[in-house]
Formats: structure tokens, C-alpha cells, sequence
């Protein structure tokens, strides 16, 4: 029996109806993910998914299983599953296994699914083409000479390919958002503090979130629903009701009054991305959604106020990474500055240390007011920019990217994060979802929402996808 492709909802059904056992499934997704030639999986959870696999199916004998039980999940390889794995794509870190389990890893495994493989990823989630992993790039699934999107790059490529209906990233300037665009499935990042960030490895920790990756908005809504639950080992977990996120998903949209940014529409050169987007405007106009055109603050300025805040956001936190207490530490040391320069100079990648020493730089004395200060001042202008606009809109939609996914080797430009960084900086759900193939790649349009309000912009996604098939669209894997 074939599961590639397959749905959480559709798996959990075969699951429940006895014409798959959890075993199975189990089994059937580690040979997928033996077969995968994308490297999209640094790691498999091989004997612990096999356990869990065994609890999941004396669960469903015994009735008392839920949409999750015995479902494979794939997670991001900074978040942390006890005795397994933790490398963070880095040199720095590659014997590293966890000590415990990362909150979302506990909340998903409590509800009976199978932790199954730790995916592929920017080194230390810094790049938006997972061309920086020390352990080698993610392919494409349409186009093996592409790029998958960064951060979250392995876990985009293996939902998309079809080996699991769900897997796990972060986001911390649209690292999820962007390699779902790419790969043509569903990427949710909640709002800021929604989803606890206790166990997943800190990159810039005002920004960092976890997300989601799926074919549909069912099945995002069905794993938020699991996770969304306030978090007391996370001082930024917001305290509020757990809710059903599926609940809200069949109300109509018809009425709703959306913001258009047409500037960064404007920006794309491409024909057939435009008229992808036409396509899906349209759609949304049939399904009775009213737009009115809007401007965000100037994305340039938005790309440098997150490259300044990030940055010394993680040159604080990468600093634990010192060759001492755990990780790589380099032979060459025979003092505590070698040790220090040499372990760090050898462990990072080459996008680590040049974001380390722009933060580094940032936060030195007599440049903190002028970059760090500023950049934090500019934060706060367009959030009350978002603000104000929210107080005539539902949402917000724009493009997740001007581009399909680039050629791999090819130069990025760090302005290409321009339409996914100011939900970061402003903490503001968003959700990137299929409209359909530009030269044969996918391209993703992106919803913005008020804070906490996932139930709506999920309600939009899974109506547009009610009407259409471009999440059915999927990559030639034979």
C-alpha cells in the first residue's frame, strides 16, 4: 500500500478503519525516507519510532486513539527529542544528542504520534536556501537542480515529496513560510509566544517560532490544535485558552475585507508567477473576499532593522558554543583564547560567523545606539503600522516570495527575505499556501493575521483550497 501523498487525516482514517497498522506506516515511511535522494533527513529516530509505533497501535485497539495517533513526524534538527540527535546542521555540533524533549516534541508525542527523523536545515536556521547545512544542501523534490527554501529546507522537501503529512520548522524570518512556497505545500507560522520555543535550539530569540508544514490547512489546524498550549519553561509562552484550530475551517470568507500589497505583486518580473497570483486573486474574489490595495513600511528598511536584531540576537546566544562544555572542541587548543578562537572558527559555517560578527559589531560600544537602538525603534513604527492597518482589515496578503525557488550556487540576495521578515518582526501569524507552478516550480501566496487569530487566516487557506487543487499538485518521486 502506497502512503505517499497521503494526508494526516487520510492516514489517521486507514489507521482507525485496520487497513494499516501503526507498524506499518511506521515501517512503510523509514523505507521512503531510505529511498529519499533530496537529502532532506540528517537523522532517523529508527528504535524510538519503532517503540512508539507499538504503544500508537495497542492505543488504536484499544479505541482510544486520536487523529494523531501512530502518525510519523519529521522535526527540524534544532529541536531537541530526548537521546536522539541535535546537530542544528552544524560541524559544532555534529555527536550532539538531546537530553529531553522539546515542548511541541512532548505535546505530539503525548498525543500518540511517531517521532520519526530530524530533518535538514540551515546551519543554526541562518539562510533561506538550506545551502549553508555543514552536512550538505537540500534538493528541490520538482527540481533536483533548486533549491528547497532555508531555513527549514529538509522539512519542507519531505512533506513535499510525500514520505510524511507533517512535519516541524522554525521560523524566524520565514523559514517556513519561504520553503513551503518552494515546495508547494502549506507552511504555518504562528504568532509569536503561541507555540513554546522551550527545546528548540535559540537562533534570535524575539523572533524564533515554531511552524508547521502540510499539504493542507486541515492538517496544520489538526497539529496546532496538539501544540498550542501555554508553556511555563517558556518565559515568552503566552497564557491563553487552548482552542480547536479545525473548528472555525468551513465558515465562509465571503465578506471578509483582505489588504493587497500591491507593490511587492509589482516587484515580480515573472509572467507566469504573476498570473499565478491573478489566479489565486481571483479566486479569492469568487469566494467573496473584498480587497483594498495598502502599503507596508519600505521592505528594504524592514530587511536591514531584522539582519541588525537577529544578528546580535545570535551572537549572544551562539557565545554557549565555545569548545567547553559540549560540541566540537578543536585539537589545535593549547590555551582557553585558542580553544575558544579555534573551536569556533573551525566549528561555524560560513554564514554563522558572518552573522556572529554583525551582531557582534552591533552591540559593541559606541555603535549600539546607532544600529541595535534604532533598528529595535524602527520594530516598534511597523508594528503600530500593522496595527493601525488591522483596524479596517481581517488580513493581510502578499507574496511569500518575488521568485520560484532559485538554482542551487546561485547568489542570494539577502533583500529576497523582504516579504516574509515583517511577521517576524512584528510576531503576527502568516501562512504561506500553494497557488499553483511558475517553469514547473511552485509558487506560495502568504497570509498575514491579527495576533492569535490562526483560526482565520487557516479558515481562508482551507477555503481556497476547497475550490482548487494546487496542494494536490505534487513532485515526479519515481
Amino acid at each position: 500500500m502506497s502512503i505517499r501523498f497521503k494526508t494526516l487525516t487520510e492516514l489517521s482514517n486507514q489507521l482507525a478503519e485496520k487497513k494499516l497498522s501503526a507498524a506499518e506506516l511506521c515501517q512503510h515511511t523509514l523505507n521512503l525516507i531510505n529511498k529519499d535522494n533530496s537529502n532532506a533527513i540528517l537523522s532517523t529516530c529508527h528504535e524510538l519510532a519503532q517503540e512508539q509505533a507499538k504503544k500508537a497501535e495497542e492505543t488504536i485497539i484499544t479505541q482510544n486513539a486520536n487523529t494523531l495517533t501512530g502518525i510519523p513526524i519529521v522535526y527540524k534538527d534544532n529541536f531537541n527529542i530526548k537521546n536522539q540527535l541535535a546537530t542544528c546542521a552544524s560541524k559544532i555540533l555534529a555527536s550532539h544528542r538531546s537530553v529531553y524533549d522539546a515542548t511541541v516534541v512532548d505535546l505530539m508525542q503525548k498525543k500518540g504520534s511517531i517521532s520519526i527523523a530530524k530533518a535538514n536545515m540551515d546551519e543554526f536556521a541562518m539562510g533561506s536556501t538550506n545551502e549553508n547545512s555543514a552536512f550538505g544542501h537540500v534538493k528541490n523534490p520538482f527540481n533536483n537542480h533548486h533549491c528547497s527554501g532555508g531555513s527549514s529546507g529538509g522539512s519542507a522537501a519531505i512533506v513535499a515529496s510525500g514520505t510524511v503529512p507533517i512535519a516541524f520548522g522554525s521560523d524566524t524570518g520565514g523559514s517556513v513560510r519561504q520553503p513551503a512556497a518552494f515546495c508547494g505545500i502549506v507552511g504555518l507560522k504562528p504568532t509569536y509566544g503561541r507555540l513554546s520555543r522551550f527545546g528548540v535550539v535559540a537562533f534570535a530569540s524575539s523572533f524564533d517560532q515554531p511552524g508547521i508544514f502540510s499539504h493542507t490547512a486541515e492538517d496544520s489546524a489538526i497539529a496546532l490544535s496538539a501544540v498550542a498550549h501555554h508553556d511555563a519553561k517558556d518565559s515568552t509562552s503566552v497564557n491563553i485558552k487552548n482552542q480547536d484550530y479545525t473548528k472555525n475551517l468551513n465558515y465562509s470568507i465571503s465578506g471578509k475585507t483582505v489588504g493587497l500589497v500591491r507593490l511587492l505583486f509589482e516587484r515580480i518580473s515573472d509572467s507566469e508567477i504573476q498570473n499565478c497570483y491573478q489566479k489565486a486573486i481571483a479566486t479569492y474574489q469568487k469566494l467573496g473576499v473584498n480587497f483594498i490595495d495598502i502599503e507596508l513600511p519600505e521592505p528594504e528598511l524592514c530587511v536591514a532593522a531584522y539582519y541588525i536584531l537577529s544578528s546580535c540576537e545570535c551572537s549572544s546566544n551562539l557565545s554557549r558554543f565555545d569548545g567547553v562544555r559540549y560540541g566540537y572542541r578543536s585539537p589545535k587548543s593549547n590555551n582557553l583564547n585558542n580553544l575558544y578562537t579555534y573551536s569556533r572558527s573551525e566549528g561555524f559555517g560560513a554564514e554563522v560567523k558572518r552573522r556572529i560578527l554583525l551582531g557582534t559589531f552591533a552591540l559593541s560600544s559606541g555603535y549600539f545606539d546607532a544600529y541595535y537602538v534604532k533598528a529595535q525603534k524602527m520594530r516598534r513604527v511597523i508594528l503600530n503600522e500593522f496595527n493601525t492597518l488591522f483596524e479596517k482589515l481581517d488580513a493581510i496578503m502578499l507574496p511569500t516570495s518575488l521568485t520560484t525557488a532559485p538554482k542551487l550556487g546561485q547568489d542570494f540576495d539577502y533583500n529576497d527575505d523582504m516579504c516574509t521578515i515583517t511577521a517576524n518582526l512584528t510576531g503576527l501569524p502568516a501562512i504561506s499556501h500553494p497557488v499553483g507552478l511558475a517553469n514547473g516550480l511552485p509558487v506560495g501566496m502568504q497570509i498575514i493575521g491579527k495576533h492569535f487569530e490562526e483560526s482565520l487566516i487557516l479558515n481562508k487557506t482551507h477555503q481556497f483550497q476547497s475550490i482548487t487543487d494546487f496542494h494536490h499538485c505534487h513532485p515526479n518521486t519515481d
